[in-house]
């Protein structure tokens, strides 16, 4: 990939990304397949699991995203609270939109108290993540996406741990990046694991770089309240529903 470093830009000028021609990460090979054994192991859905509700659920869910937007589009995925399975939804929802050969998924973890996607995946980030992207100056973009395994699916770690996300997920520099990862391939759509909405604003000032807002809820752990409270957080309009998740 050829993705470019994420420089210092004046806040009132709009990025200017630099389309490949020809190029989309959907026709790029994935050097090392997982397999059905290893895919299980690191909680992802395939066409070959045994759970054929669960795979099922989320190609329906991936469908209904489509509808709801024209292009690629950024969907943020927050649970209403830690324990309740946004990070499993989040990488499941990217994985089944990665299902498709036209399109590819990236998946960006922006927990920064409590990542967990490289540990899942069992990706090293060896180069660095998110936080690395938007706190260094000549930080490569290409270097900090890496495969997964899965087709078309690579994740964006977090990087280094933090404790506060908001002053990073409001900045001019977060935004350029999202410009540049969006634009750069028209077939590439973007999922961001939020922090749980309980407890901090940083997944309420994130779903304003999202087009769409997925809500994850625990079944029988998050209440009918709690779950009320934690979507009067978002837009109405990018508001897309709640997922319920018996896995927690």
């Amino acid at each position: 990939m050829n993705d470019e470093p994420v420089k210092s830009h004046d806040s009132s000028a709009p990025p200017q990304p630099h389309l490949p021609s020809g190029r989309s990460i959907a026709r790029m090979d994935q050097q090392t397949a997982l397999t059905p054994v290893q895919m299980d192991a690191r909680s992802l859905i395939h066409r070959n699991s045994e759970a054929k509700v669960g795979v099922e659920a989320f190609r329906e869910l991936r469908t209904r995203l489509l509808t709801m937007a024209s292009g690629n589009f950024v969907t943020m995925i927050a649970s209403v609270s830690r324990g309740s399975g946004g990070s499993f939804v989040a990488r499941n929802l990217a994985a089944a939109m990665a299902f498709d050969e036209a399109k590819s998924a990236l998946l960006i973890d922006c927990d920064l108290r409590h990542p967990s996607q490289h540990l899942t995946l069992q990706v090293d980030p060896e180069h660095g993540g998110l936080i690395d992207l938007l706190e260094a100056e000549q930080a490569q973009i290409s270097d900090a996406l890496y495969p997964t395994g899965v087709p078309r699916l690579r994740v964006l770690p977090a990087g280094k741990t933090r404790e506060m996300g908001a002053e990073y997920f409001s900045s001019v520099r977060m935004r350029l990046l999202m410009d540049s990862l969006r634009s750069r391939y028209p077939d590439r759509y973007i999922f961001l694991d939020a922090p749980p909405v309980r407890g901090a604003p940083d997944a309420r000032i994130l779903a304003e770089l999202a087009d769409i807002v997925v809500l994850v809820a625990g079944y029988g752990r998050d209440t009918p309240a709690a779950i009320a409270q934690a979507a009067a957080n978002f837009d109405p309009a990018k508001f897309a529903g709640v997922v319920f998740n018996e896995g927690v």
